[in-house]
């Protein structure tokens, strides 16, 4: 639009709209595409940004600088299980680990299925045997209540931390603390209750979980020949920035304890969790990237589309961009008023994707499958690209029509 005052645009503005208005379907389906495509851009970031912040969440639940070490793979007759089935790690083990200097607290983890019974409802879960240092490795806190302590384990305390799940499933509005729950014929109060954490990484609820005494779950739910052994012991680094040393540490203390002999296999495994959080935190970028690019192709489409109806219309046109010349019309008014509709389709079309993306962000929100997070900057890039590209595909059609001459659009059938 170079050369055009600022007196000629509302008057441009005026005859690209009558022009539209003429054709309002076509004009309507044109601008679908920008439609499309800007509320592509918008639900795909913001979808991509809410897996983001989830995936984030999910990691900082669990809890930082985090090791867990687990029970060999039993064998028997050349069939051999999964790690965790030997039972091979003791409540003296993960003692010991505490003791190490790298390390800045361990807890002894024994999982256990069971059915939780409160009056006439009852409900399938897991128990959690472990100790006090379990709910600082996890990054868990109380809602309601207290923890159980170190005296309750030696002791084998009947007392019970629930998860935000248990705690609305058996007892809805009431408060849980204090009142008995059974498991397995056991009577446990309730002493505590967690705050909600939501999905772990394998999509599992985090706070559909009964957390007793590890001593308590071995001795009175168990029922198992090993009473001092768990299947998986966790433990916090106290050094957060040589993780590998601490790893180091307690493979070396582990062997003692377990006499193998140089050169032997150990009969344990030693895992880094933010091995796991790092696979997971670039597996959301490269779906934020994924949907991103996807999203800008549908707006590309819709650009696409605002040439080809443009150059339709610089068509069907001819002659009245040649009655125009000929009558004084200078070719930047040909130009601006082309290009001035072009950018009425990209603009609207953006404005109506705007509400488009909202709407269907607060659908899928509803649904409760995820929570789109809209940004400043998301919205920004994907009307400025609309506009853009609106502006970019339809500069062609519009010089092309300022560049005809006047007699041969005025000859043009």
């Amino acid at each position: 639009m170079s050369g055009l005052s600022v007196r000629r645009f509302f008057p441009l503005m005026q005859e690209a709209l009558l022009a539209l208005n003429a054709n309002r379907l076509r004009s309507a389906l044109t601008m679908l595409g920008v439609v499309i495509g800007v509320a592509s851009v918008i639900l795909m970031l913001a979808i991509g940004e809410g897996s983001r912040r989830r995936v984030e969440t999910t990691i900082s639940s669990l809890g930082s600088n985090q090791l867990i070490v687990l029970s060999g793979a039993a064998g028997n007759a050349g069939i051999r299980s999964g790690a965790g089935s030997l039972p091979n790690l003791s409540l003296d083990d993960a003692a010991a680990i505490a003791e190490l200097y790298s390390v800045a607290a361990a807890a002894p983890v024994a999982n256990i299925p069971v059915q939780a019974v409160f009056g006439a409802k009852n409900k399938a879960t897991s128990v959690t045997g472990t100790t006090p240092s379990y709910l600082r490795i996890n990054n868990m806190t109380l809602t309601a209540g207290v923890s159980f302590t170190e005296a309750d384990v030696r002791v084998a305390a009947n007392v019970a931390l629930i998860g935000a799940t248990v705690a609305n499933e058996l007892f809805g509005e009431e408060s849980p603390i204090g009142q008995i729950i059974r498991l397995q014929r056991q009577t446990f109060e309730i002493i505590g209750v967690l705050k909600a954490k939501g999905q772990g990484f394998g999509g599992g609820d985090q706070d559909d979980v009964i957390i007793l005494p590890v001593t308590t779950a071995q001795r009175k739910l168990a029922g198992t020949v090993f009473p001092n052994t768990v299947s998986m012991i966790m433990l916090e680094s106290g050094l957060p920035q040589q993780k590998g040393y601490t790893e180091q540490e307690v493979t070396r203390l582990l062997r003692q304890r377990h006499r193998i002999a140089p050169g032997a296999e150990n009969d344990f495994s030693v895992r880094d969790v933010s091995a796991l959080t790092e696979t997971l935190r670039l597996t959301s970028k490269i779906l934020s990237v994924l949907l991103g690019a996807i999203a800008f192709i549908s707006l590309m489409v819709g650009g696409i589309g605002i040439m080809n109806i443009m150059l339709v219309s610089v068509t069907e046109r001819t002659r009245e961009i040649g009655v125009r010349m000929a009558l004084g019309a200078r070719r930047a008014s040909i130009l601006g008023q082309f290009l001035m509709e072009s950018i009425f389709l990209s603009v609207a079309g953006a404005l109506m994707g705007l509400l488009m993306g909202f709407g269907l962000g607060w659908i899928i929100q509803w649904s409760g499958v995820l929570t789109p997070v809209y940004s400043s900057t998301s919205i920004a890039l994907s009307v400025g690209v609309a506009v853009a590209v609106g502006v970019g595909f339809g500069f062609w059609p519009a010089r092309r029509a300022a560049q005809l001459q006047p007699v041969e659009a005025l000859r043009y059938q």
